[in-house]
């Protein structure tokens, strides 16, 4: 073998009893970590948020090298579906309803602006809907709600479950598109009898929802899309471990690690 490769037995020797490299051992180590995450997603996270959640356990690796380790591996993210345009005819709003968000989906502490919208899954059943909340300074999910009907009812049930986890009574702003659900005289005396303030996207721009298009389309791809539901209840529990047992946990301990480093910057000489 060695004179068919050209090299000296020697060498060979010498490589094949050589301790593995401080390198090689770390690679392996971050590895394991990698296996750990990607099966804590059940498959789902990619290199960009390996990157990230790694990031934010103290890691240093760059996303080259944790591409490299997850291709030798095998180990890959669910990609994105890819969508077809969609026409849209003029709606109307209500006259003191305005776009308060503006794209500015940083809030500065909780309860500040929340964003909602609706999204379809398709099960043995027939179509289920989701309407979630979510807090912009968190991204936690704080109301949701499903039915096999979008209606203002199903809507309203989410902003309810917001509400009342609600830990202030300052006024919070609330932002969605368009939809008849949202301009319904119901949902609308709602946010006024609870301090919300109503804000809407324009006509056609999604971009201005991004924040809650951005976590449907993470759900779908790093769950609803990889899975089959024969049921609407199957599809529903399934939903509920991806928001309270997936989805917020992680979330949750993302803010306390935040709250951590600001603590020890802010106690800094």
């Amino acid at each position: 073998m060695c004179r068919c490769l050209k090299v000296s037995h020697s060498g060979y020797y010498d490589w094949e009893k050589r301790s593995p490299s401080t390198r090689q051992i770390d690679n392996e180590r971050l590895l394991k970590r990698i296996r750990e995450i990607h099966e804590d997603s059940n498959g789902a996270i990619g290199v960009p948020r390996m990157h990230e959640d790694l990031r934010e356990t103290g890691e240093t690796a760059s996303k080259n090298r944790i591409a490299r380790l997850m291709a030798s591996a095998g180990l890959q993210g669910w990609p994105r579906k890819k969508k077809r345009g969609r026409y849209h005819t003029p709606v109307v709003v209500p006259a003191d309803v305005q776009n308060q968000l503006q794209r500015d989906f940083k809030a500065l502490e909780p309860e500040q602006k929340w964003v909602t919208d609706i999204t379809e899954l398709k099960t043995g059943e027939g179509k289920l809907y989701l309407c979630v909340v979510i807090d912009l300074f968190s991204k936690l999910v704080v109301g949701w709600s499903m039915h096999h009907r979008q209606d203002r009812q199903m809507v309203i049930r989410a902003v309810e479950m917001a509400v009342w986890q609600r830990q202030e009574s300052n006024h919070v702003i609330l932002h969605s598109d368009r939809s008849s659900q949202f301009r319904s005289t119901d949902y609308q005396r709602f946010l006024k009898e609870n301090a919300l303030v109503c804000s809407m996207s324009a006509v056609g721009h999604c971009g201005d929802n991004a924040a809650c298009e951005g976590f449907f389309g993470v759900l779908k791809r790093e769950r609803t899309n990889r899975m089959r539901y024969p049921t609407m209840d199957a599809a529903k529990a399934d939903l509920f471990n991806y928001i309270e047992r997936f989805h917020n946990p992680r979330m949750r301990k993302r803010i306390a690690r935040r709250d951590m480093e600001f603590q020890l910057f802010s106690n800094r000489p």
